[in-house]
């Protein structure tokens, strides 16, 4: 599904070329969950945004779906961002003038999804999320955890391929940031939705099937992990 072919990313100054991602060769099946971890400034944001192409690598390549990424038009790369990514950040990213239902509805407004189906996927998004009640409130009367919740239920709603989540329960408490986590992993078992994150968190960590390990922008680790089971809801 994703496939990155020594590819770096860097910054040049007047007298060096600072790399923010160096060399870096991934390959990420369909259907896979995926953690990066790295200290800060290892380049992890950066390359989760390369994999989302809201930024472009330096040098190297990048295939998505057979799609050479690195050669793409800006608009194809868009196309493609909207019609299979799914993308979930620590601070929100709501939009403040919009309500909790307007803010999930806004990427099939962008998909050009009709007005009746675009009513029932909110409503059934809404129902999922335990939000109904919620849904003509703005995000600034929610809790930081219903915000996240909204924000996982904006980036789902399309039913994109790839979701990434880049350190989705950093701003949660732990009974809301494990909500959180058995949601991508259920999206990952039942609907085969591959998900990439970016986490501190060693027990977060252990939701995925494996983990790779950012150092100074290069991989330094790349291993399986148990795996962490849900438990299912009767």
């Amino acid at each position: 599904m994703i496939e990155l072919k020594d590819l770096d990313k860097y910054v040049d100054s007047r007298f060096q070329r600072t790399f923010i991602l160096k060399g870096i060769d991934l390959t990420i099946q369909e259907g896979e969950f995926l953690t990066i971890m790295g200290p800060s400034g290892a380049g992890k944001s950066t390359l989760l945004n390369i994999i989302g192409m809201l930024d472009e690598p330096s040098d190297g390549e990048y295939y998505f779906f057979g799609e050479q990424v690195h050669k793409l038009k800006e608009r194809k790369k868009s196309e493609l961002h909207k019609h299979y990514i799914g993308f979930i950040f620590q601070a929100y990213h709501l939009i403040d003038e919009l309500t909790v239902y307007e803010n999930i509805e806004t990427p099939l407004l962008y998909k050009g999804v009709k007005a009746s189906k675009r009513k029932s996927m909110v409503a059934e998004m809404l129902d999922r999320f335990q939000m109904v009640a919620k849904k003509d409130l703005f995000p600034e009367q929610l809790s930081g955890g219903q915000q996240q919740l909204v924000g996982v239920a904006r980036a789902i709603i399309g039913q994109p391929k790839l979701l990434l989540a880049d350190e989705p329960t950093g701003n949660l408490h732990s009974e809301q940031g494990e909500q959180i986590m058995d949601i991508f992993k259920k999206l990952n078992e039942e609907e085969n939705m591959t998900i990439i994150q970016v986490t501190h968190s060693e027990k977060n960590a252990q939701y995925g099937q494996r983990i790779v390990k950012l150092v100074d922008g290069q991989v330094e680790e790349d291993v399986q992990t148990e795996g962490m089971s849900v438990p299912s809801v009767e």
